[in-house]
């Protein structure tokens, strides 16, 4: 509850993750915050985080476990935002409580420190999208499909589940084949799209419907003939 006494506001302020963590016998709370973009407030959010959790255990009556709260950060630039409140500029900074702002970056964090396989098999994987490696995402090495999904998740990186092999554990070879060749694919689609509205003006909203459904063969037919192709039922008679 903030502003006036007798017309307070309601506020509510929800952590991404909170998680409660025993170290060598003694508790500590870990508050993480997920973020894909810039938020020039973040160190302000996270003061309010801490803030606000130590005055509920103050007011439980109960023991007071010490917070720590990160960001971690999965956005393709490098962070630039303040990691402390005495980042702000001021001649009374030797007399401002701080509060510093761990970041965690994706990009950047060391995997050989993660004692969880797959945890660690996200981190690389992300890494190698982040830098476009294809040597990288290459290694021929297994690894759990899900793990390839939050990969492309976090950065950004339009991978669907169909494009991959079948299994819960995929080769990380054969996958990144796959993948490619779907995107080659797509682009070929992309390009006779494009060929097409030149030739015929525009394309229909259900010719372009069944273009999601093409076959591949039916894709290079279409590709031999694009010159020969004056109308909509010329496209029609090859793809159906």
């Amino acid at each position: 509850m903030i502003g006036n006494v007798d017309d307070p506001t309601e506020i509510k302020r929800y952590r991404d993750v909170v998680r409660k963590a025993g170290i060598h016998g003694d508790y500590v709370i870990i508050g993480v915050e997920h973020q894909s973009t810039f938020d020039k407030n973040m160190i302000f959010r996270i003061l309010n985080y801490d803030a606000t959790t130590y005055i509920n255990q103050v007011e439980s009556k109960k023991e007071v476990y010490p917070i720590g709260s990160f960001v971690f950060y999965t956005g393709d630039e490098e962070w630039n935002l303040p990691e402390t409140l005495k980042s702000i500029p001021s001649e009374m900074e030797p007399n401002i409580n701080d509060w510093r702002l761990p970041v965690v970056d994706l990009k950047t964090m060391d995997a050989r420190k993660l004692m969880n396989r797959r945890l660690r098999d996200v981190v690389e994987i992300s890494q190698s999208m982040f830098a476009g490696s294809y040597d990288g995402l290459r290694e021929n090495r297994k690894i759990e499909t899900e793990s390839f999904m939050m990969a492309g998740t976090f950065t950004h990186t339009n991978i669907r589940r169909e494009d991959l092999p079948e299994g819960n554990e995929i080769n990380m070879c054969k996958a990144m084949d796959q993948l490619f060749q779907r995107m080659r694919d797509e682009e070929k689609l992309n390009t006779l799209k494009e060929l097409l509205k030149v030739k015929l003006g525009t394309l229909s909203s259900s010719l372009e419907k069944q273009f999601t459904n093409i076959s591949l063969e039916k894709l290079n037919v279409l590709a031999l003939n694009i010159f020969n192709i004056n109308s909509e039922e010329d496209v029609l008679k090859i793809i159906n």
